[in-house]
């Protein structure tokens, strides 16, 4: 069965959220590697590239860095409209020539959203046209606003009446977790982080382990088939001492959130974003209490709907 999901406009502006993981780049319908190539010269194998001010740029290739600080380079500005187009094109924009009003939804780590949310919004708004060439067609787009939102709240928001008594979530993606306290459905800001402990750190464990232990590497496919998946179909000794590591980095993850309090005789715990699957996989807990979303799309979904309910709001003001 096709999922259903539901479209966001405001002010005659298309709001398309874009997830900026540092591991994929995530819309509400697209999930594509953090990864670009840039070549002045259109690709010769590559299928999955866009062209934009006079270059190409091969997308999923090879791998971006971990970048707390994203208007360090234009790297995360071309991805993000990529991911727009590729967001369009899923939603049936596939005239030759597309003209779209896009207000961009975005975010950014719970924490570093009140430090950054101006300078990421300027970042994503310096060029208000933008002329994207994707798969034989041109995307004239023009990016009407930008809403910088945060990470982890936008995934629940559509759904905080669902969380009676206190919860915690915790949103695992590449780079960063982050946890947020809710009590009855509202968050408790003063009782929110941001932690350097994405799923890359459970990739970079996994890689110790094996090297330490064997001498050999692994690929980097194999070890995201099993992030993703939380499974291996590779031999011994490689499969337990991925397990290994997995467990421990899911040891290390609760032993951060008993640091901030969490007791499971109190609260309810919820994991979304792609860490989910591993802690699901390898963690040590009372499932009776403890629950998964695995959808890693929850924040582009999520920044679409709390955007289109922030706009909302404003133009209510504003008629009053």
């Amino acid at each position: 069965m096709t999922e259903k999901i539901r479209e966001y406009k405001m002010n005659g502006s298309l709001i398309i959220g874009v997830d900026a993981g540092y591991g994929n780049y995530k819309t509400a319908r697209r999930v594509f590697p953090t990864a670009i190539t840039a070549s002045e010269k259109p690709p010769v194998l590559a299928k999955d590239y866009i062209e934009m001010d006079g270059k190409y740029y091969i997308i999923g290739e090879d791998h971006k860095g971990f970048v707390a600080d994203k208007v360090i380079d234009d790297d995360n500005y071309v991805l993000t409209m990529a991911a727009v187009v590729k967001e369009l094109e899923a939603r049936g924009y596939t005239d030759t020539r597309d003209n779209v009003r896009v207000h961009l939804a975005v975010g950014l780590p719970l924490k570093w959203v009140q430090a950054q949310r101006e300078e990421f919004k300027a970042y994503m708004l310096k060029n208000r046209n933008v002329k994207v060439g994707y798969k034989q067609r041109m995307y004239e787009l023009e990016i009407t606003d930008c809403t910088v939102m945060p990470q982890c709240y936008s995934a629940v928001a559509e759904n905080l009446r669902d969380f009676k008594g206190m919860n915690l979530v915790v949103d695992i993606g590449n780079g960063t977790m982050n946890l947020m306290y809710l009590n009855n459905g509202r968050a408790m800001e003063s009782r929110s982080w941001t932690e350097k402990l994405g799923v890359f750190q459970c990739e970079k464990n996994i890689r110790n382990n094996v090297r330490d232990n064997t001498g050999n590497e692994l690929m980097r496919e194999v070890i995201d088939i099993f992030l993703r998946t939380g499974e291996t179909d590779i031999v011994e000794p490689y499969a337990s001492l991925m397990k290994e590591a997995a467990t421990e980095y899911a040891d290390i993850v609760f032993q951060k959130l008993h640091d901030y309090e969490y007791n499971e005789q109190m609260m309810k715990l919820h994991f979304i974003g792609g860490g989910a699957r591993i802690i699901e996989a390898y963690g040590s807990y009372n499932k009776d209490r403890v629950f998964f979303n695995h959808d890693i799309r929850a924040n582009a979904k999520g920044y679409e709907y709390y955007c289109y309910m922030i706009l909302r709001h404003e133009q209510g003001k504003r008629a009053m």
